[in-house]
């Protein structure tokens, strides 16, 4: 019991002792001073680290960050350099496609019309054939029936038809005759009137065989002629038939090509562009960063007690 009165007593005398320090302390303006500096100390210092880790992730990043935009820089630059020369080149096929297709669009023209004037001269061809092939024939089937009505010495009959009337506008304005032939066969298609001398029938014969084989002869140059034009026309029309077809193709062909290419450069001229844009903003970016971080620094600062009465302020140092 004793030894616990004991304790009690100097618990008691303990605390009397403390708060009478406390008081005191509190009493004394020094002390307070010091409180308030040891105080502000805990302020700075936490302000000040709290400041020097924002300044070292600011300046970690100013040093990725360069690296970063410098590769973005260089990789942007490449990319507007093979761009400019992309586009040069489908610039130049372009030019030289539309160059072809021009010349293929001019060719098709030129065959189409080619086609189109051997067609007309064809049908002018024909027309003249027809006429003059159906001419020759019904001279020649009129100079045979002359022949056959003489052989058989029906002239008298003869002279009455109207294949007699033919005979004589061949006589007249036929083909070359010399004069003693012309004169003959005319006095016999006129049956000798007013004129006593009157062919004989051989002699007619003779006369109008000539006519009839020169007339066949002709007819068969003609035709011949005729059949070598018609070869020479399907010919040139197949060729030319040919020829558009192909220069058609081409004109389609190259006509995409052209579109394909025109819309390729457009879309390279707005990468370009846009890439180059970018590289300026990262260009100035790159010049306002590397001057920022070159011109930061910390602003944390420590209050610093070195004595009793000695305190100072100096700057958090910077990791890098």
């Amino acid at each position: 019991m004793r030894v616990l009165v004991s304790l009690a007593l100097l618990l008691a005398s303990a605390s009397a002792l403390d708060v009478a320090n406390q008081a005191k302390s509190e009493a004394n303006p020094i002390r307070k001073v010091v409180n308030m500096l040891q105080n502000m100390q805990k302020k700075v210092t936490a302000e000040g680290a709290k400041e020097q880790t924002l300044f070292d992730k600011f300046m970690c990043y100013c040093k990725n960050s360069d690296s970063t935009l410098a590769a973005s820089i260089a990789s942007g630059e490449n990319k507007v350099s093979e761009l400019e020369t992309s586009i040069k080149a489908n610039v130049a096929e372009k030019a030289q496609l539309e160059q072809q297709l021009k010349a293929a669009q001019v060719g098709r023209v030129e065959a189409k019309d080619a086609m189109s004037s051997a067609t007309s001269l064809r049908e002018k061809e024909s027309s003249v054939f027809a006429k003059e092939s159906a001419e020759l024939k019904a001279n020649i089937g009129a100079l045979g029936g002359a022949i056959a009505a003489v052989s058989k010495g029906m002239s008298g009959a003869f002279l009455q038809t109207s294949t007699a009337a033919i005979v004589r506008k061949i006589a007249l304005t036929g083909p070359n005759m010399n004069d003693v032939d012309r004169q003959d066969l005319m006095a016999f298609l006129s049956g000798g009137h007013g004129n006593s001398y009157v062919p004989q029938s051989g002699q007619i014969s003779g006369i109008l065989q000539t006519l009839k084989d020169e007339m066949s002869k002709s007819l068969a140059d003609s035709t011949a002629d005729e059949n070598a034009s018609i070869k020479s026309y399907d010919g040139l029309m197949a060729s030319k038939t040919k020829q558009v077809n192909a220069l058609t193709a081409a004109i389609e062909s190259k006509s995409q090509r052209v579109g394909n290419l025109g819309v390729k450069i457009a879309m390279q001229v707005n990468d370009r562009d846009d890439t180059a844009e970018a590289v300026g903003e990262d260009t100035k970016f790159l010049g306002d960063l590397a001057k920022n971080c070159k011109t930061k620094q910390p602003s944390g600062m420590i209050l610093s007690r070195h004595g009793p009465w000695k305190w100072s302020l100096s700057l958090i140092p910077s990791k890098f």
